[in-house]
């Protein structure tokens, strides 16, 4: 049986007093202190021993962290203001993929999110802590006793990249599924610490590095994730691929973000791909009918993000701006989705070969993107995929159910 090292664990009832914790216990300084909420990539994490810590603050007894809302006000399932949506850190993963608002005006978040591992894991783990989730890798992800075996990896107390053995750096993948469609959207993550308090886009919190993955400071705490009003569905379309072996509990292999906006709607996007500049909807219209085909229309902006091909959510930007003030047709989408493939360069280290993730890359941005358009997407789609529409939250229960 894998057991928990001994550590001291510290519940805080307030943000501020998470904040201070983290600051008096020496986390700007590199101690060994984490933060936990669900829990269920830390814990696994520290019984076998890839994470240590010998001080882990707890943020699921502070009640301001939970909870979806519109502006700086929670909103009752179903309420709607047109303003940014605001997801808690601490919100459960099942209740941002089941709430109403959230599947109306961001359906592809609500995708990605029913994606992520099993219904279980899904009603403990939290959209914050997926945000922050561990990178993987398979030379890493091993117990202490197989990774001692072929002399531990540079992710933990190794010198080599056993993925690229002359390489200087680490090429363990983003395992985020959220993170793509969130960075595709435009969103940006409210950081917190006793020091102060600072707003950054989502694609601005991860570094290309394995190891040291996140560009947040230590002593920082991810309070909230705020979605743009100018991404919402009145104004965006976006599609969530996701490659896994399973339907379910497994780990991407790739994962696809897409979201376009296009000439004639109003503006308020969330800027270029790559960009974060998020609009406000001003006009209260309701989000476009999910079959409605685009096919044809002009696209004004275009974000697409690749993620577990890369140590951080791989941004598509030539690919976006190919499709950018062009007709979408099904020639521009299979141009679009050659560039995607183009930036990718999946690595030996997960499931899968590599040379078919890669290939696939190219497969599945033409799917996203033909959703998008609605038109076929030409080759089956995910399991996890659910039904468009109002129906939505039924049918991923129904699903569930079975």
């Amino acid at each position: 049986m894998l057991r928990l090292p001994p550590f001291k664990l510290l519940r805080p009832r307030t943000l501020a007093e998470a904040a201070a914790m983290l600051a008096d216990e020496g986390a700007a300084a590199g101690r060994a202190v984490r933060l936990v909420a669900g829990g269920t990539d830390l814990w696994p994490n520290m019984k076998r021993r890839h994470q240590k810590a010998a001080t882990v603050v707890s943020l699921m007894g502070i009640p301001g962290l939970a909870g979806i809302g519109n502006g700086r006000h929670h909103a009752r399932a179903g309420e709607e203001d047109g303003g940014e949506v605001r997801l808690g850190a601490t919100t459960l993963l099942d209740g941002v993929a089941r709430n109403p608002l959230v599947a109306a005006r961001y359906p592809a978040l609500a995708t990605a999110v029913a994606s992520i591992s099993s219904p279980p894991l899904r009603n403990m783990g939290t959209i914050g802590g997926n945000v922050c989730v561990d990178t993987r890798c398979t030379y890493y992800n091993q117990t202490e006793e197989w990774r001692r075996a072929i002399d531990y990896c540079m992710k933990e107390e190794g010198t080599i990249c056993w993925v690229a053995t002359s390489s200087p750096r680490c090429w363990a993948h983003s395992a985020s599924d959220s993170a793509p469609m969130l960075c595709a959207l435009g969103a940006r993550v409210r950081l917190v610490s006793r020091q102060d308090e600072r707003e950054v886009a989502v694609e601005a919190l991860y570094r290309d590095d394995g190891i040291d993955y996140l560009a947040k400071r230590p002593d920082e705490i991810v309070a909230e994730i705020l979605l743009p009003a100018g991404a919402g569905a009145a104004r965006c379309r976006s599609a969530f691929w996701k490659l896994r072996r399973r339907g379910s509990i497994d780990f991407a292999v790739l994962s696809v973000g897409a979201a376009l906006w296009f000439d004639g709607d109003e503006e308020g996007g969330a800027g270029r791909a790559g960009g974060a500049n998020g609009g406000e909807d001003r006009t209260g219209a309701g989000p476009r009918a999910l079959g409605e085909s685009l096919a044809g229309r002009v696209v004004s902006q275009a974000r697409i993000y690749l993620g577990a091909v890369g140590s951080y959510p791989l941004p598509a930007a030539a690919a976006a701006d190919c499709l950018v003030g062009r007709p979408l047709s099904a020639e521009t989408i299979a141009e679009a989705a050659r560039l995607a493939r183009r930036v990718a360069t999946p690595m030996d280290n997960t499931d899968f070969q590599a040379q078919w993730r890669s290939v696939m890359v190219g497969r599945y941005a033409e799917a996203a993107l033909r959703e998008i358009a609605g038109l076929a997407p030409e080759r089956l789609p995910p399991r996890h995929l659910p039904a468009a529409g109002p129906d939505r939250a039924e049918a991923a229960r129904a699903r569930d159910r079975h």
